[in-house]
């Protein structure tokens, strides 16, 4: 007796659903890859690219059309004026030609340039190449008709056509690894991953710790606890410059509440200078974005534990089971998979942090991270490649940590 197996494939249905499956997410899927992965390889694209802020709009012949001599009467005399300059101050432009129509009522009445040439009221010039920098001047002298002034017309008002070829740096073939060769010379980059390490380590488990203590105190219920759930979440929902600026000025060294209040008690002898110091500057930014941040873990660390069964609390009192053995053993494996997450979201958002390090320090004293270091690559120094590079750096560095962490981590805590 044989027995029929069953057929292996997919049928004409399950074809028709996947390709109507893949239709529905196709929009999707272009949106997500304009909106992340375009961005993403131009990143790339610019890192091996010698690119100054300057470069990235490029070199174009700019032309500015007037009349001189104010003609305010039929019969004045004027210069019909187009002052030329290439936009940039290295790139030469190839090619460059201007054409314009003379309105009516403006009569040439002397020699033009011999680069121009007119055919009746089209005039026409040929530059030829602008080196980088290089301006010119046509002056056309004209006299003023009563058509030109009855008809209220300006010069200025229409602009001229103009064509040139640069080479534009951005989508030339010239790359180079001079941008990561540069950030990675000297001691300098060491100091900036060590400073970001520091930085978010300690500030995304400080936030999971204060989060999970935080939870723990309002997992029980007691009068004035939806009030004090609010006062948790103010420095999650305040606006960052208000917070960052409240802080710098409670702790200035010169006004500060915080110095004034050590200073009479005692604790110190001077003020210190909470920001503006080496290391206590980068332990400032860490307990800064600790406090700031700790109310995302508390929620979600909150909401997890009121999930969890209490019947097992209750049986664990009865066998004896210390406050700390309960939390050890019953609730810390059930908020192991909440931790991990919110370990590695937080991660991810502290590596990339820029604006709170930004308002406190502005990168100084040690606090300067790699995400400040894009800044100020790519806008302190006007160098967009060096900004691009490090931010292939900062991607790389979270794609590997993320990679070990989904493989190794999460398997271990059941994600």
């Amino acid at each position: 007796m044989t027995t029929a197996t069953p057929p292996t494939g997919r049928g004409p249905l399950a074809r028709r659903e996947a390709r109507l499956a893949w239709g529905l997410l196709l929009p999707t899927i272009i949106s997500v890859s304009l909106v992340v992965i375009l961005p993403l390889l131009s990143i790339f694209w610019i890192s091996f690219k010698p690119i100054g802020l300057a470069d990235l709009r490029p070199p174009a012949p700019v032309v500015r059309e007037s009349l001189r001599g104010r003609p305010e009467a039929p019969g004045d005399d004027g210069e019909l004026q187009y002052r030329l300059r290439n936009s940039s101050q290295d790139k030469p432009i190839l090619g460059v030609t201007l054409s314009d129509t003379l309105p009516d009522g403006l009569t040439i009445t002397g020699d033009i340039d011999p680069r121009c040439s007119l055919d009746g009221r089209d005039l026409f010039c040929d530059f030829g190449d602008l080196e980088g920098g290089q301006r010119e001047t046509i002056e056309i002298p004209v006299t003023v008709e009563a058509a030109y002034l009855d008809s209220g017309a300006d010069v200025e008002d229409t602009a001229p056509g103009i064509t040139g070829r640069a080479d534009n740096i951005l989508t030339n073939a010239e790359f180079t690894l001079d941008n990561f060769s540069r950030i990675f010379s000297g001691d300098e980059f060491i100091t900036v991953l060590w400073a970001t390490i520091f930085y978010t380590v300690f500030g995304t488990v400080g936030a999971l710790v204060v989060g999970l203590f935080a939870a723990m105190l309002l997992n029980k219920e007691f009068r004035g606890q939806g009030i004090l759930r609010g006062l948790y979440l103010f420095p999650y929902v305040a606006p960052v410059i208000a917070v960052a600026f409240t802080w710098v000025t409670l702790f200035d060294p010169f006004s500060g509440s915080a110095n004034a209040l050590l200073v009479q008690m005692g604790v110190v002898d001077s003020p210190i200078n909470f920001f503006g110091q080496r290391p206590l500057a980068l332990i400032m930014v860490t307990v800064f974005e600790i406090w700031r941040y700790f109310p995302l873990s508390f929620l979600f660390i909150l909401a997890r534990m009121q999930s969890i069964d209490t019947d097992m609390y209750e049986a664990a009192d009865m066998d004896g089971a210390s406050p700390f053995q309960q939390f050890w053993y019953l609730s810390l494996p059930q908020l192991l998979g909440i931790l991990s997450v919110l370990f590695l979201l937080r991660f991810i958002w502290t590596f990339n942090k820029f604006d709170d390090i930004f308002l406190l320090t502005g990168g100084n004293a040690g606090t300067r991270t790699l995400t400040v270091n894009v800044y100020e690559q790519a806008f302190a120094v006007s160098n967009i490649g060096a900004g691009a590079a490090v931010a292939v750096v900062i991607f790389c560095v979270l794609l590997v940590f993320s990679i070990f962490f989904l493989k190794y981590v999460s398997r271990e805590e059941g994600l």
